[in-house]
C-alpha cells in the first residue's frame, strides 16, 4: 500500500523523461551560459544568445520526452483495443531489428492470435447453439442457486413454455427438482417424468462445469420412450415370425396327416391297413405337439430368467464338474490360477453345460461318437485370471461356425433336435452378471472357441473376483 502511495504522489513517466533530458544538458548548457557572460560582449548579444540556448535545450528536451512517450501511448491504446475486444488496431513500426518495432510486431501478432482464437471461439459457439437447437434433447443449464439459465428450444418444448418465461426460474417451479436431483447424484438414469409438453420415460444425465469461477450443473433429459415402443414393436414382430414358424412346422404336418386319417375312416371298405396307419399318424402328431411343447418352454425359461443369486463360487470345482458331466467325448481341463467368484452358481453352471455340449456336438460331427477313443480330447475348457476379469473359454475340433450372425438370435439352430435357445440364454445369464459372451472360429485350427468374461468389478453390480 506504501508503495502505491508513492507511486500515485510520485512523477509520472513522462515528467521523469523531461527532467533527466533536462538534466542531461545541464551542464553544457550551464558551461555555455558561463563563457558567454563572461566574455566582454554586449547586452543584446548576450540576452539573444542566452534565449537561443534556452530555448534550444528546451525544445529538444520536448521533443525527447514526446519521442518518448507517444509509442508507449500508441501500444497502450492497443491493448486496450485488445482488452476491449477490438483487433483492428496495428502499429507501422514493425521492424524487429528496433527494440520498440519489436514491440510493435508483437503487439500485432497477438492482436492477430487473439482476432483468430475470438473468430473460432464465435464460430464454435454458433456451432455448438445450432447443435443444440437442432438436436432432439433437452438440455438445461442451472446456477448453484438451482435457478435456470441455458434452455434450447427441445427444453422449450418439454416445458411447453418460451425461454423468456423460464430463464431465472427455480427448478422445482419447472419440474425438473427430481431430474435435477442432489449435488453428486447418480450420473445418468431412466426415470418416469412427466412435463407440460409431454411425459415418457427418459433418460437422465447430469453433470457439473464451472463458469466464470461459479459452479453450474447440466441436466440432459432424452426421450427414449419412442425408441422403446419401437423395439418393443420390432421385438413382438420378431417374436412373432419365429412362433408362426414354429407352430406352421408343427401343425401343418398335422394337419396333412388329420386329413388322410380322417379320409381313410370315410373310405369303404376301409383299408386292411387302416389301424397301422392310425397308429403311425398318431405316434407323428404326438411327436410334433411334444417338439411344439418344447419350443414354448424353451422361450418361457427364455423369458423367465431370474435375476442372479449371489454366492460364492470357486471357478476350479465349477469348470470341472462341468466337464465331468460330459460323457459322450473327452473334455479337457485346462487350469488357470485358483480364484472365487461372487456370482449365481446354478445359472453359471447352466451357461457352461451349454457351451460344453454345443463343443462337443461339434466335435462328434467330425469325428465321430467312435472315433474319439485314444486321441486327443476334442473339447477343451479352462480359465484365465487377469488384472481387469477372469475369461473362461471353451473350444471344439468340430467344423466352426457357417453363421456368425444368428448365433445369439433366439430360436435359430442348425441342429436338427435343437431349439436355438441355448446361446440366448447363455448370453443374458453372461450379461445378467455384468459380463460377456463371444463365440468364434479358431484362428489356429479347424473349430469353434467361445470365450465367457466376467470382470473384476463389484461397484457396478458385477462379480468379484478374488484370487488367494
Amino acid at each position: 500500500m506504501k508503495r502505491r502511495r508513492k507511486a500515485s504522489t510520485g512523477l509520472t513517466h513522462d515528467t521523469r523523461i523531461f527532467l533527466l533530458a533536462l538534466a542531461g544538458a545541464l551542464p553544457a548548457v550551464v558551461t555555455a551560459l558561463a563563457l558567454l557572460w563572461a566574455e566582454p560582449h554586449s547586452a543584446k548579444v548576450r540576452w539573444t544568445l542566452t534565449t537561443l540556448v534556452l530555448t534550444t535545450w528546451l525544445g529538444f528536451a520536448l521533443a525527447l520526452r514526446e519521442r518518448v512517450v507517444r509509442p508507449i501511448q500508441t501500444l497502450s491504446n492497443m491493448l486496450a483495443a485488445l482488452r476491449e475486444g477490438d483487433f483492428s488496431m496495428r502499429g507501422r513500426n514493425t521492424s524487429r531489428t528496433d527494440p520498440l518495432g519489436l514491440a510493435f510486431w508483437e503487439t500485432n501478432t497477438l492482436s492477430e492470435t487473439l482476432r483468430q482464437q475470438r473468430l473460432g471461439a464465435l464460430e464454435a459457439t454458433a456451432l455448438l447453439r445450432r447443435v443444440m437447437e437442432e438436436i432432439d434433447t433437452a438440455v438445461f443449464a442451472f446456477d448453484d442457486a438451482r435457478r435456470l439459465e441455458l434452455v434450447n428450444h427441445a427444453g422449450e418444448k418439454l416445458l411447453d413454455r418460451r425461454s423468456e418465461n423460464l430463464l431465472g426460474r427455480h427448478a422445482g417451479a419447472l419440474g425438473l427438482d427430481e431430474a435435477l436431483g442432489e449435488a453428486g447424484a447418480e450420473a445418468a438414469h431412466v426415470m418416469d417424468l412427466a412435463f407440460a409438453g409431454g411425459s415418457g420415460r427418459f433418460v437422465v444425465r447430469r453433470s457439473e462445469f464451472r463458469q466464470a469461477g461459479m459452479p453450474h450443473r447440466l441436466l440432459v433429459l432424452s426421450d427414449v420412450s419412442r425408441t422403446l415402443r419401437e423395439e418393443e414393436r420390432h421385438a413382438w414382430q420378431r417374436l412373432a415370425r419365429v412362433l408362426s414358424h414354429e407352430i406352421n412346422n408343427s401343425l401343418t404336418p398335422i394337419k396333412s396327416i388329420a386329413e388322410s386319417l380322417h379320409s381313410m375312416l370315410a373310405r369303404s371298405p376301409r383299408p386292411p391297413d387302416l389301424e397301422r396307419d392310425l397308429e403311425t399318424g398318431l405316434q407323428v402328431m404326438a411327436a410334433r405337439a411334444e417338439s411344439l411343447t418344447r419350443c414354448m418352454a424353451a422361450y418361457a425359461r427364455l423369458a423367465r430368467l431370474p435375476r442372479p443369486r449371489l454366492g460364492r463360487v470357486e471357478v476350479g470345482p465349477w469348470v470341472r464338474r462341468v466337464a465331468g458331466l460330459e460323457t459322450r467325448a473327452a473334455v479337457a481341463v485346462v487350469a488357470g490360477a485358483p480364484c472365487t467368484l461372487d456370482a449365481d452358481g446354478d445359472q453359471l453352471e447352466q451357461l457352461l453345460i451349454n457351451l460344453v455340449r454345443n463343443a462337443t456336438d461339434a466335435a462328434l460331427e467330425v469325428r465321430g461318437a467312435a472315433g474319439t477313443a485314444g486321441s486327443a480330447p476334442p473339447v477343451r475348457v479352462g480359465w484365465n485370471v487377469s488384472a481387469a476379469d477372469v475369461e473362461v473359454w471353451v473350444e471344439d475340433d468340430g467344423p466352426g461356425l457357417a453363421d456368425t450372425e444368428n448365433l445369439f438370435v433366439p430360436f435359430f439352430t442348425t441342429k436338427p433336435t435343437g431349439t436355438g435357445v441355448g446361446l440366448a440364454l447363455s448370453r443374458q445369464i453372461a450379461e445378467a452378471h455384468g459380463g460377456t459372451l463371444t463365440l468364434a472360429n479358431r484362428r489356429d485350427a479347424r473349430g469353434c472357441m467361445a470365450l465367457l468374461k466376467l470382470p473384476l468389478d463389484r461397484s457396478a453390480g458385477v462379480p468379484r473376483v478374488t484370487t488367494p
